[in-house]
């Protein structure tokens, strides 16, 4: 894959340990979300990740955010951790986890479109060919599950695919400005109390909730959730939002391989080819050329310019 910025290699890595983690969510979703609720598992996986992040942003003497940025927060929050959570919980009721995580996996296509249309960022022919591979190998396994139609359920997936794409690119503005824990520590706090007003309706969903489900959702917590968010605003942070999250087309072959060892969804011959085209989509798309850097963004007077992909520290 072509990553040349600084760093790159490093943000390589991240993306691709986050894949891991992100994939292992969907069967632990199933796990967790029949007992402790729709709202329980929500509220309980933000609440954890919020907890660790507070930690380990004290740690980090992370800074407080100003109050122009607080518009941004509250977006990235809403879309990527209130409205994601609830409507991925809610689909994955019904929905197998190996195919909830391909349904997910088409998120990158709304990522790079919402980067083009707030920060006019350049999308080239190659991603254009590789996003429509990948997405081919998306709809193929979808139709390669038995028994999966377009019930409501499937599109309540759907909706969570789509608030995911849309929060990816949101994270950029405050990148410019904090550190990816930062960033990861915003976003999850504002999630965490936009979704209080709803634990009241599913309270009696978590008292009577067992061992099992909590710890799954402790889990989703801690790794998926705050190693995986902190991980993920890094490799955004230093890449091209065509390549970072044309990453996340890897989660579903990952998914389903853990979906088949931890919970026993095998896999059907028909979903591991559609696997191998979406695999296909995603190296296209990473050997994508760079845009040119704009003449503006490369001068020095610039470095805060909307184009910059590197969290710096403001003074």
């Amino acid at each position: 894959m072509k990553v040349n910025a600084p760093g790159g290699h490093r943000a390589l890595f991240a993306g691709l340990l986050v894949v891991v983690l992100w994939a292992s969510a969907f069967p632990a979703i199933r796990v967790a979300a029949p007992e402790l609720g729709v709202i329980g598992l929500s509220f309980a996986r933000l609440l954890v990740a919020t907890l660790a992040l507070l930690v380990f942003a004290a740690l980090a003497r992370a800074r407080m955010p100003r109050a122009r940025d607080l518009g941004w927060i509250a977006a990235c929050g809403f879309f990527g951790m209130t409205a994601y959570q609830l409507l991925l919980n809610w689909g994955e009721l019904h929905v197998p986890a190996g195919t909830a995580s391909i349904i997910v996996a088409a998120a990158p296509l709304v990522s790079v479109a919402v980067a083009r249309l707030l920060f006019s960022e350049r999308i080239s022919a190659v991603t254009i060919v590789g996003s429509a591979i990948a997405l081919a190998g998306v709809a193929f396994v979808c139709l390669a599950r038995a028994g999966v139609s377009l019930s409501a359920s499937v599109w309540i997936v759907v909706a969570a695919m789509v608030v995911q794409g849309v929060y990816h690119p949101l994270q950029r503005p405050l990148l410019q400005r904090y550190t990816s824990v930062e960033v990861a520590c915003y976003a999850m706090v504002a999630g965490t109390v936009m979704t209080l007003p709803f634990v009241p309706l599913g309270w009696e969903e978590m008292l009577g909730a067992g061992a099992g489900p909590w710890l799954a959702a402790v889990y989703l917590g801690l790794l998926p959730s705050a190693l995986g968010f902190v991980l993920w605003a890094y490799a955004v942070a230093r890449m091209p939002v065509a390549v970072s999250t044309s990453l996340l087309y890897l989660v579903p072959p990952v998914a389903v391989l853990i979906a088949w060892l931890w919970l026993g969804e095998l896999p059907i011959p028909a979903e591991l080819l559609g696997g191998a085209v979406v695999i296909l989509g995603v190296l296209i798309i990473a050997r994508a050329p760079r845009p040119a850097p704009r003449p503006a963004a490369a001068a020095p007077a610039a470095s805060g310019s909307t184009t910059s992909t590197r969290p710096r520290r403001s003074p």
